[in-house]
C-alpha cells in the first residue's frame, strides 16, 4: 500500500506543549514539510524565539539555536555570514519580532540578509499571559487593555509586511493565514518560496502568518479561527507585499 500522508521527517515525534486550538502546530508542520521537500534538513539551522515557540528546538529535527528575546534576525545574520552554505530561518512571534526585536528585523531586511523569517502574528503576547502586543487590533481586549486597545493612547497596530516593503533590501514579503484549508495550503506555498529564495541567494524573505490564540483570546478553537477570518484578515489583508524576483521576471 502506498503512503499518501505521513508525519514530516523534519519534525520530532514528541508531544507539543501548545494550548488546544493553537495553530503553532500547523505552522511547525508546514515548515517541516518544506524542509523535507527541499531536502535541506542536514544543512538547515533554525532559530527559536522567546515566546510560545521558545522550545521549538525540541520539535524540529534540524539544528536549532536559541536567541535572546527579539534577537533572532541578528543571530541569523551571524550564522548565515559564518556559514553561507547553510539555510538559516528564524521562527518568531509578534512580541518577539515586532516589539523588542523590531530594530533587528528592520535592519536585517534593510541589509538584505539572505535569511528566511517565519513571523507568527496572533495579535497578543501568548507566553506571558495575554498582554497587548504591537499587533493587537484596535478595540481588542487583552490583559493590559481590558476595555479594548485605545489607539488614542497606545497607537495603532504595526503592519509588518507593509512596513518592510519600503526597504530596498527586502526581497520577498507575504502575509498568509492558517484559519482554513485553503489558506493553510497558500501558507505552505509562501513558506516554500521564502526558503527557495534563500537557496537561490536572493536575500531577505519574511512570511507573516496570522495565527490563533484561543486561550488568551478567551475563545474556543473554532471561534478563534472565525475571529481570524472576521477580524484579523480585514485589518491584515493577505497577499504578496513584495516579490523582487517576480518583478525582475516581468
Amino acid at each position: 500500500m502506498s503512503i499518501v500522508f505521513e508525519a514530516p521527517k523534519s519534525l520530532i515525534d514528541v508531544p507539543r506543549h501548545y494550548c488546544p486550538g493553537c495553530t503553532h502546530g500547523i505552522i511547525h508542520r508546514l515548515v517541516a514539510e518544506v524542509i523535507d521537500e527541499l531536502g535541506i534538513e542536514g544543512r538547515t539551522v533554525g532559530i527559536a524565539p522567546v515566546g510560545c515557540a521558545v522550545v521549538a528546538y525540541d520539535y524540529f529535527r534540524c539544528d536549532m539555536v536559541e536567541a535572546a528575546h527579539g534577537r533572532a534576525p541578528a543571530v541569523a545574520t551571524g550564522l548565515k555570514r559564518a556559514m553561507p552554505e547553510n539555510i538559516i530561518f528564524s521562527y518568531q512571534g509578534d512580541g518577539d519580532l515586532a516589539s523588542i526585536g523590531m530594530a533587528e528585523t528592520v535592519h536585517a531586511a534593510a541589509r538584505g540578509e539572505n535569511i528566511t523569517v517565519i513571523f507568527v502574528n496572533n495579535a497578543i503576547y501568548g507566553m506571558t499571559g495575554g498582554q497587548m502586543a504591537p499587533t493587537t487590533l484596535p478595540g481588542q481586549v487583552t490583559q493590559t487593555s481590558p476595555y479594548g486597545r485605545d489607539t488614542a493612547t497606545t497607537g495603532f497596530p504595526i503592519r509588518v509586511c507593509e512596513l518592510l516593503r519600503e526597504l530596498d533590501g527586502a526581497q520577498y514579503l507575504e502575509r498568509v493565514s492558517v484559519d482554513c484549508v485553503k489558506n493553510v495550503l497558500q501558507a505552505k506555498k509562501a513558506i516554500k518560496k521564502a526558503f527557495v529564495n534563500q537557496i537561490e541567494g536572493r536575500g531577505f524573505s519574511l512570511v507573516e502568518i496570522l495565527s490563533s490564540c484561543p486561550t488568551n483570546w478567551g475563545m474556543t478553537p473554532q471561534d478563534a479561527l472565525r475571529w481570524i477570518e472576521e477580524k484579523m484578515i480585514p485589518y491584515y489583508p493577505l497577499g504578496v507585499y513584495k516579490d523582487a524576483a517576480a518583478k525582475e521576471a516581468q
